[in-house]
């Protein structure tokens, strides 16, 4: 979808979760945004250390504070959960499942933790989840790190951990094109979840 503005993108994916019925086919949005802080629904404002210009939005996804900016893939889940037959923490688990068999098809051995949901190399966060359910189905979703300024990160706690530090797949040796990248991600979520992909390229 290249580059949408954050709350428009926000919006448009309130209005499909609200509109859809049982037979709605789920969706993934692969995209970027211009520069923003997004604090979640509990997030606290006091993880925003210096914002610089930045907008800082409150969303009403899960989780606390982070970045979005160019470089970075964003990749929102629009599934119906109990259609799939499986809860929140399957599907957070399942999406960092994805990320750390994409990186490690590039030879970088990532985790997962359970005090901070995301995926972790040597420490550093290269992927981070905000999700929220209505009514059995899912939106927003994940933000990998791809090949983009890292600096903002500094001016919050990323994800409400202060000294934090976050890495992005071009300081991790991957320099692979971010429409191949976006592919990937695209392809290992579908095996994870059980899809077929049916790419639509919107104008």
């Amino acid at each position: 979808m290249g580059q949408q503005p954050y709350e428009a993108t926000w919006d448009a994916m309130k209005t499909f979760t609200a509109e859809r019925t049982a037979e709605t086919v789920d969706e993934l949005w692969l995209l970027e945004h211009p520069p923003v802080y997004t604090l979640g629904q509990a997030g606290k404002s006091e993880h925003v250390l210096a914002a610089g210009g930045i907008p800082v939005v409150r969303t009403d996804r899960g989780g606390q504070v982070t970045y979005h900016g160019p470089g970075q893939l964003v990749a929102y889940l629009l599934l119906d959960i109990r259609r799939l037959g499986i809860g929140v923490r399957d599907l957070v688990t399942g999406i960092e499942r994805s990320v750390i068999q994409l990186l490690a098809g590039q030879g970088i051995a990532a985790i997962a933790r359970t005090d901070a949901p995301g995926v972790y190399v040597d420490n550093r966060k290269v992927a981070s989840l905000g999700l929220r359910i209505r009514k059995g189905c899912s939106y927003h979703g994940l933000s990998l790190n791809v090949d983009m300024d890292l600096a903002p990160f500094v001016g919050i706690n990323p994800c409400g951990h202060a000294g934090l530090e976050v890495t992005d797949l071009k300081t991790l040796g991957v320099s692979l094109p971010f429409s191949q990248i976006a592919e990937m991600m695209s392809g290992q979520l579908a095996i994870e979840f059980g899809y077929d992909v049916a790419p639509v390229e919107l104008v």
